[in-house]
């Protein structure tokens, strides 16, 4: 078994992700991105590093695209949810949420970020709220996948623990130090048992490291 580093905020995943905005917004009205609120949802879970990573995305996004604002919310454990999450932001008073889940596929929890757009976009019918799709079989998520693969056969896997609880006393969790890493799935379940599918492209693991290059692909 050789482990590989997580996808994290790669720049593969920020092209991705403007992908996958821009085929949003093609379905949309004439309001502009400053005029827009991008929500980002992410998987949430009990870790606040990984949980921050989906912030930096937000912000990175936000500022690289020209949004005129960005709010991040959870479909998993972490708060705010994601219905919670999509009022505050219609509360921001945009005329349009372009709403992005940070998941590499469907499942239990992408399904509810897309029907709490769909009941926000019932209840706020002067609201314009765009759902993205999520990352999926994009060209730069498969060949980040492949370069990741790559590096973990050459022990070139790279650390991303510099804020793990587990490992460095980070505010409010200086108790969790030293202890087992946890599984967060446990906490969400579907009906019936169901594991809730669908996983964000972040991960904590300790491995050694170097960073390598990114070329990006032109989109067209």
């Amino acid at each position: 078994m050789r482990y590989a580093s997580a996808l994290e905020l790669h720049p593969a995943l920020l092209d991705a992700c403007r992908e996958r905005i821009k085929q949003a917004e093609a379905s949309g009205g004439a309001a502009r991105r400053s005029q827009s609120c991008l929500v980002i949802v992410g998987r949430g879970t009990t870790d606040p590093d990984a949980n921050s990573q989906v912030s930096k995305l937000a912000r990175m996004l936000e500022e690289g695209l020209g949004f005129g604002a960005s709010f991040v919310c959870y479909s998993g454990t972490a708060r705010p949810g994601v219905a919670e999450g999509l009022n505050a932001a219609a509360r921001l008073g945009f005329p349009r949420l372009v709403v992005l889940p940070f998941f590499l596929f469907t499942g239990v929890l992408v399904k509810r970020i897309f029907a709490a757009a769909e009941t926000l976009r019932r209840e706020r019918p002067d609201l314009e709220v765009l759902t993205c799709n999520y990352l999926g079989l994009h060209a730069a998520v498969t060949d980040l996948l492949l370069s990741r693969a790559d590096e973990s056969m050459e022990g070139r896997a790279t650390m991303n623990c510099g804020l793990c609880k587990y490992r460095v006393q980070i505010v409010g969790y200086e108790a969790e130090v030293g202890h087992p890493q946890q599984a967060h799935h446990l906490h969400v379940r579907a009906k019936g048992g169901e594991e809730a599918a669908g996983p964000s492209p972040g991960g904590h693991f300790h491995a050694p490291s170097t960073p390598q290059p990114y070329t990006p692909h032109p989109i067209e």
